[in-house]
């Protein structure tokens, strides 16, 4: 905890409709900057990032003052193999352009990933502006990497451990007039264990290669100035409940606030809709006839809150923005869905890492950071997963504004020999609390995700302890406890949270939702292509899961991957889905961009007509309820694909097929396409279908092939042999679900007839025409 409040470090964010003006009161200090070095590839903002303050715009888009003073631009740097003390009054010799990492090309310094200098010395000068005079000066760091101590005028003012979250310190004792000196030195082992160290890092790592990517260290987000009163706030947490269009809201604060009250006003734009008066503990703001904040219309409000004096004066005002929106779960025709605003939608997005190759973790400009988002949007997807790296506010301030759902990862320690301390462990804790604190007012975040594939798992129990603490800490949201537990070096279920989470490559495939958790798809696809002049590896090497030749046959593989993921939607009760990856990165190119986002690799058009059917069909699932069928009577099961109705399910030599019959058609052919329906053997709330002219052979599955087996008497044969009559998933009919591999029917297809939940893969679970094929006429029986 940083001695920013004394209550809690403050949320890092502000009103969009403010921030221009904001920005318009900036004290500007001279633009410089060292000259960059060449990256690996030069995106589109690469040439602009160093044209005067590097990233200029306000920092923290939730919560606003008029003034501040961006410290972003050209430092000095002494970079250290050991720990050496910091040298004040003294000139370094390296020159470095905060706020990209020191591996980076636009930090002017560029080291290699491996090198072994983790100890890091920033220095610059500064003036306070004479407006500030009588009022305390707060230094902002919008994170650091990894641990940190800032030294004002040779004096220490605060540390920092963690290289994901913001922190800041009253440096107004430390202030003399005219020019003041601030030096920052942080360590940062990365992986390399030195001093038995085990550092949150997310995919960095000191030897690049596949999927993990080259290590930051340092400043790596803005720092800046900004004057408060003696009592001012310092955060402001706000939670829509649209139950009664309220915002409840809580203000936190710093110095001195006895007799202090706060007035807190909602506003359409400039217009008051909704006003209250409270104290520090939580109170309701109305915000009559709220308008709902979705993908679709990303609507945000603004929140003014005035601290005020036992007098009423004012004391200090900030400007927040605010969507009225919820997130929860909920049963949806028999499966249980995420409901946004009470409502099941589909959330479709990509696995985002972050990464940039002219500034590795930091993006060029504020245009780039954006850019990656509206490319979500320009796809079709309403919802992006974060994946074990955490953005600048301003990147959520983006997805708030442009209407995307936020998955927010935890990132994780190193993802091989974890062994982590009750100390480490306990940092992890801390950090994730901090980043909850951080982003628990941004409309889009909609979910935290704690662990990943097994990476800095310790134990099971700890898994579903700091589960349930993200949770407890953030009732709001929902929580992934372990995304892609059936995966890799994952410890297990942890069975609690609200997500239950597989990972597939390719995919897709989904588990079955629980009575507690919805089934989501949190990792799939990561379909690769080659696009020379426009890709980077450190180590020359390439990785995808599944290359393709071209984009014409990539986008034919995707459209049909979504397909699947439609089908595991309707028949399985799948409600979201993370493809891997937005762009390509150092040596994978699974993205739907190249590295330098320069090219889209795909038919972009083709892309969000997918992504579109797949979000409107889920705004119309079928309920595939329970169908009552005549237990002892005889049926036979008639063909509903277009063209193939002619034709209906029976048995020869064992297999089962289809076949036309008609009334001219032979007597085995009839009796091989009859069934007697029989109580399910293993549930008699389904059913089991023996043959009419085999008495004791039942319609079963095995290796997925449906087929006509004796009764043997043992579970597995009546496990097999029961199936579940559902509304059929075209509308019409009946679909015959699996008693024992839920979500997967009895489909036709080519003649031959399997079980499959149509996600694709084998040929006979290609998901189109799926959803007719396993849909079914109860018709009367061929042999009667």
């Amino acid at each position: 905890m940083s001695p920013m409040s004394a209550s809690r470090r403050p949320i890092l964010a502000v009103a969009a409709l403010l921030a221009t003006a904001a920005a318009s009161l900036l004290v500007h200090t001279p633009a410089q900057a060292a000259p960059a070095k060449t990256p690996p590839l030069t995106t589109p903002w690469t040439a602009q990032a160093l044209n005067g303050t590097p990233l200029p715009e306000y920092p923290r888009p939730q919560m606003t003052r008029p003034e501040w003073q961006n410290l972003n631009g050209e430092w000095q740097l002494r970079q250290s193999v050991t720990d050496d003390a910091p040298q004040f009054g003294v000139t370094l010799p390296e020159r470095v352009n905060v706020p990209f990492p020191v591996e980076s090309a636009l930090s002017g310094i560029m080291r290699p990933p491996n090198d072994n200098r983790h100890y890091l010395f920033y220095r610059r000068t500064f003036t306070v502006p004479p407006t500030w005079a009588g009022r305390r000066v707060q230094l902002h760091f919008g994170a650091v990497d990894w641990q940190t101590t800032v030294y004002v005028n040779g004096v220490s003012v605060g540390s920092h451990t963690g290289g994901y979250d913001g922190f800041g310190f009253d440096i107004t004792p430390r202030l003399i007039g005219g020019a003041n000196e601030i030096v920052v030195k942080v360590y940062d082992p990365t992986d390399s264990r030195q001093n038995n160290t085990l550092p949150l890092i997310g995919k960095q790592t000191k030897t690049p290669s596949g999927i993990f990517y080259t290590a930051v260290s340092g400043i790596w987000q803005t720092v800046w100035l900004e004057p408060t009163p003696a009592s001012s706030i310092s955060s402001v947490d706000m939670y829509p409940n649209l139950s009664n269009n309220t915002l409840r809201v809580r203000v936190f604060t710093r110095g001195d606030v006895s007799g202090h009250t706060v007035l807190a006003e909602a506003l359409n734009g400039s217009t008051v809709v909704g006003t209250a008066t409270g104290g520090f503990t939580e109170f309701s703001v109305p915000v009559p006839d709220a308008r709902r904040w979705t993908p679709d219309d990303p609507f945000l409000y603004n929140l003014r809150v005035t601290l005020r004096n036992a007098s009423g004066a004012q004391v200090d005002r900030t400007t927040h923005y605010f969507g009225m929106r919820t997130i929860t779960t909920g049963m949806v025709n028999g499966k249980l869905r995420p409901l946004l605003n009470g409502q099941f939608v589909f959330q479709t997005g990509t696995l985002d890492q972050g990464y940039w190759p002219d500034g590795l973790y930091t993006a060029p400009t504020d245009a780039a950071l954006a850019f990656d988002l509206q490319k979500h949007k320009d796809l079709g997807f309403n919802m992006v997963r974060k994946h074990i790296k955490v953005e600048p506010q301003r990147w959520f301030y983006h997805a708030d504004r442009l209407g995307l759902l936020v998955w927010q990862d935890i990132p994780s320690f190193t993802a091989q020999d974890i062994n982590a301390t009750n100390a480490q462990q306990a940092q992890f804790e801390a950090e994730a609390r901090e980043i909850v604190d951080e982003h628990r007012s941004s409309p889009s975040v909609v979910a935290y995700t704690t662990y990943n594939e097994g990476w800095g798992e310790r134990a099971l129990a700890d898994t579903q302890r700091v589960g349930q603490m993200v949770k407890n800490y953030d009732p709001t949201r929902l929580v992934n406890v372990h995304s892609g537990y059936n995966c890799c070096q994952s410890l297990g279920n942890p069975g609690n949270g609200d997500i239950d989470d597989w990972h597939m490559y390719l995919g897709p495939a989904s588990p079955v939702p629980s009575g507690s958790r919805i089934a989501v798809l949190g990792e799939f696809g990561g379909l690769g292509l080659q696009t020379p002049g426009h890709q980077y590896s450190p180590n020359g090497q390439w990785f995808a899961y599944e290359w393709q030749a071209n984009p014409t046959a990539m986008t034919d593989r995707y459209v049909g991957l979504v397909r699947g993921v439609q089908n595991l939607m309707m028949g399985k009760g799948l409600s979201a889905s993370v493809y891997t990856e937005i762009t390509d990165l150092e040596g994978e190119l699974n993205g739907f961009l190249t590295y330098d986002r320069q090219v889209v690799k795909f038919d972009q058009n083709r892309v969000r007509a997918a992504n579109q059917a797949l979000i409107a069909a889920s705004r119309n699932t079928p309920a595939l309820s329970p169908v009552g069928l005549p237990v002892n009577s005889r049926v036979s099961f008639q063909v509903t694909t277009p063209g193939y109705t002619d034709r209906y399910l029976r048995h020869q030599n064992s297999l089962a097929y289809t076949a036309v019959v008609n009334a001219s058609s032979d007597a085995t052919t009839k009796a091989d396409a009859t069934y007697t329906v029989r109580a399910g053997l293993a549930d008699g709330s389904c059913y089991s279908f023996e043959s009419v002219n085999f008495p004791g052979q039942f319609l079963r599955h095995a290796n997925s092939r449906a087929q006509n087996s004796v009764n043997d008497g043992s579970a597995l044969f009546r496990a097999d042999a029961t199936w579940c009559a559902r509304t059929g998933l075209s509308g019409t009919g009946v679909s015959l679900e699996s008693w024992n591999f839920r979500g997967s029917f009895l489909r036709h297809y080519n003649a031959e007839v399997w079980m499959t939940d149509g996600a694709g893969g084998p040929a006979y679970s290609n998901p189109d025409p799926w959803v007719n094929d396993s849909t079914w006429v109860i018709g009367s029986p061929w042999a009667p």
